[in-house]
């Protein structure tokens, strides 16, 4: 099931899902619209504002209390840790996710890194789920329509009912990479290692191709941003047939170098329809 185009313009109140690998434009285009009094609903925001607050708070303390300087502080409540996590900046819910690896350079032990990241996908779902009653709220506090900047994971739910949710209340749109935005994806992503949510059958499967290659005894012997560098490029082509699939039976979808181009509300409305209509 997805949502008809006809149906889509003819309404007045729109509401959009975007979809696709981190960086490929779904919060430009966010920002976009939401100057033109879109509400922007920001999964990665609510995930960690919400849902996974008391454990990024929980992490930070943890973290203070190594300090005797603010252990201290902390003990006598002179001060108190809070998470400020922002739709522009999601720092708090990168550290939360961690690295595997070795402690010495900040890596997290498998048992609790996979810890995290369930964690994680349950927020992740939970926040999907929470799309409808946002959309009731935008139009309350006056917003005709809506957009939903979901995160790159969202392809790796394995729960239908998520998508069948998203595709009845909004327009699914997958951004397509072509080979050249691969390349430049995966470049950045080796330049600058960050912490990512993993299917745990592939993590895992992953992590015992590496050690083999790496001729590692134990993962604390890992060098956490070598192995995000290795592991990236298979989970960015591991997603795209995941992201297709949810676009051919959910959705609609377009090129990341057609959204490239959208410099407004109704640019983004055309390439819309040009992709619906194909």
């Amino acid at each position: 099931m997805r949502m008809n185009i006809d149906e889509f313009l003819a309404s007045p109140n729109k509401a959009v899902t975007l979809m696709g690998m981190s960086g490929v434009g779904k919060t430009y285009i966010s920002n976009i619209l939401e100057e033109k009094n879109w509400y922007h609903f920001s999964a990665d925001y609510r995930i960690g504002h919400k849902y996974l607050n008391s454990d990024i708070e929980a992490n930070l303390r943890d973290k203070a209390m190594t300090v005797p300087f603010l252990r201290e502080l902390l003990e006598n409540d002179s001060i108190s840790i809070s998470n400020n996590v922002t739709i522009n900046n999601l720092s708090s819910v990168s550290a939360f996710l961690g690295k595997l690896g070795n402690p010495e350079k900040e890596g997290l032990a498998l048992p609790e890194f996979l810890r995290r990241q369930k964690l994680y996908l349950e927020a992740e779902i939970a926040s999907a789920y929470d799309v409808p009653k946002f959309i009731e709220k935008a139009h309350a506090e006056g917003h005709n329509h809506f957009i939903n900047d979901s995160t790159g994971s969202l392809c790796e739910i394995d729960e239908p009912g998520v998508f069948e949710v998203l595709a009845k209340n909004t327009l699914i749109l997958y951004i397509k990479t072509s080979p050249e935005d691969e390349i430049k994806l995966i470049e950045r992503a080796q330049k600058s290692p960050k912490p990512l949510y993993y299917r745990q059958a592939f993590i895992l499967e992953q992590l015992a191709k590496y050690q083999e290659e790496r001729n590692l005894d134990y993962l604390a012997m890992m060098e956490p941003d070598d192995f995000i560098r290795w592991v990236f490029p298979n989970l960015f082509h591991s997603r795209l047939p995941r992201y297709q699939h949810i676009a051919d039976n959910y959705g609609y979808t377009v090129q990341a170098s057609e959204l490239a181009t959208c410099k407004s509300e109704a640019d983004f409305i055309d390439i819309i329809t040009a992709s619906a209509r194909r």
